[in-house]
């Protein structure tokens, strides 16, 4: 389920090219609380996109590389592709503060395996504060579950109510675990006005269809 218009015009960031004055990829980050999805909603764009789109993952763990052997297990992009960051502290440090590790991480996937048309950010873990850097990524994606309450788009904090995309995730748990879809949805759209939210299950075949088509909308912007 979509909510919001899915073709509104993104802003584009005016720092489009690499120093060498080729166009450098579009960069989207994903955060969102632990457990709601993002590595599983990384792996089925990548499904979805790789065969379209050059494209790269960074992934961001404290202390692990866990969610980049995840990718690396389910085979979504070659080894080459796929970038992990250990960041040792608050996952939102390397997306925010802090974000030499992971612009580096960029920086370097595009030097080895470019050029590349997306790269995937992917934070660890963390909490409804999480945004990235206007310096690290071109636009946010923010994934909460339906296991976590269906109050939490109420809540808001600045992922669920300004991330370029909102992805309610896991809906075919809302049965089992009491959550209403009607209202988080009417929640949602509350907290963030005309910014899309989208309702998905990735236990469908096509689960991950209208992200998609959201980052299809973001890369054609990119690149007019």
């Amino acid at each position: 389920m979509h909510l919001g218009d899915h073709h509104t015009t993104p802003a584009v960031s005016a720092d489009a090219h690499r120093p060498d004055g080729t166009r450098r990829a579009l960069r989207i980050g994903l955060g969102g609380p632990v457990g709601s999805g993002k590595t599983a909603t990384v792996a089925a764009l990548c499904r979805a996109l790789r065969e379209e789109l050059s494209l790269a993952v960074v992934t961001n763990d404290i202390y692990t590389r866990e969610d980049a052997e995840f990718l690396l297990r389910e085979a979504v992009l070659p080894p080459e592709r796929i970038s992990a960051v250990e960041t040792g502290a608050c996952p939102h440090t390397a997306i925010r503060d802090d974000i030499s590790a992971n612009l580096e991480a960029v920086e370097d996937l595009e030097e080895e395996v470019g050029p590349l048309d997306l790269v995937l950010v992917e934070s660890g873990g963390d909490n409804l504060t999480a945004t990235f850097s206007k310096g690290l990524v071109d636009a946010q994606i923010f994934v909460i579950d339906v296991a976590g309450g269906d109050d939490i788009p109420r809540k808001g904090g600045p992922g669920v109510s300004t991330a370029d995309l909102l992805i309610v995730n896991k809906t075919d748990l809302a049965p089992y675990v009491g959550s209403d879809l009607a209202r988080m949805a009417a929640d949602a759209k509350a907290q963030r006005g005309e910014l899309p939210v989208i309702l998905q299950s990735l236990r469908g075949e096509d689960g991950v269809r209208d992200v998609a088509d959201w980052v299809r909308g973001r890369i054609a912007a990119w690149t007019a």
